[in-house]
């Protein structure tokens, strides 16, 4: 189950964040010729050699594996566009520099399964590992701007950055409202011990649940051996995985 067990801590593990970030769109070039694949998440395809086309990051991995196609590295991760962003980001009261919600885990992939598509790979590797020390150091100066407010806001924040920091920042600010206008939270709770209750068995909040699938810390090539994908996949998914094999 996603989160830690302490209501407090609401975080999601790196291994969580990562799955969530595999749905995000990568260009390939395959060198194979496939009918489009059916997935719940939508169609992909048709793949034919040579011809680039868009897949989710997480299918364009398993190809990878099975040798079946290239990596075409997106046009932020290159030396030169991640040298600007580091010096942009390194420059005093510089705000966050516009990157993809989760650059740390998309890249972090492309280093595991394709480094032989990134042109200058360990340099690459070694600006986005600085941009990210840069940018967790100045996100730990910017807590200070949560005193004495009750909304903050904060654009370009990566998924990672937001995952580390939402605990802190949704206790520190339901404190400060609640010090800030004790009468109004006091008039709310009178409010509401006044109002009639419904004289049902059901609860009066229903309890939060997440998405289905992050239920499942595996990754989508190892749900496709399930019952449960077997069930819900068209037969021509299942034939172009036969492909695959």
């Amino acid at each position: 189950m996603a989160g830690q067990t302490d209501p407090h801590v609401s975080l999601f593990s790196p291994e969580e964040v990562e799955f969530m970030a595999e749905d995000e769109l990568v260009e390939i070039v395959p060198n194979m010729n496939m009918e489009p694949l059916n997935f719940i998440a939508g169609d992909f395809g048709r793949f034919i050699p040579q011809i680039p086309i868009q897949v989710p990051l997480w299918l364009a991995v398993a190809l990878k594996r099975r040798g079946k196609c290239t990596f075409r590295p997106p046009g932020w991760l290159s030396v030169d566009n991640l040298t600007q962003v580091l010096e942009a980001e390194r420059e005093p009261q510089s705000k966050f520099q516009a990157l993809p919600f989760s650059y740390v885990e998309i890249a972090r992939l492309l280093f595991d399964h394709a480094r032989d598509d990134i042109p200058d790979m360990y340099m690459v590797r070694s600006l986005v590992e600085d941009i990210r020390d840069v940018r967790l150091h100045k996100l730990e100066n910017n807590l200070g701007t949560f005193l004495g407010t009750s909304a903050v806001k904060m654009e370009n924040v990566s998924a990672m950055e937001v995952n580390l920091v939402r605990p802190f920042a949704r206790r520190a600010l339901e404190a400060f409202y609640k010090h800030d206008k004790p009468e109004a939270a006091a008039d709310r709770n009178t409010r509401s011990s006044r109002q009639p209750r419904e004289a049902n068995d059901e609860p009066r909040v229903k309890p939060f649940t997440l998405p289905t699938h992050l239920y499942f810390p595996f990754k989508r090539k190892q749900v496709q051996t399930s019952n449960l994908c077997f069930t819900e996949t068209s037969k021509a998914t299942l034939r172009s995985f036969c492909v695959l094999a």
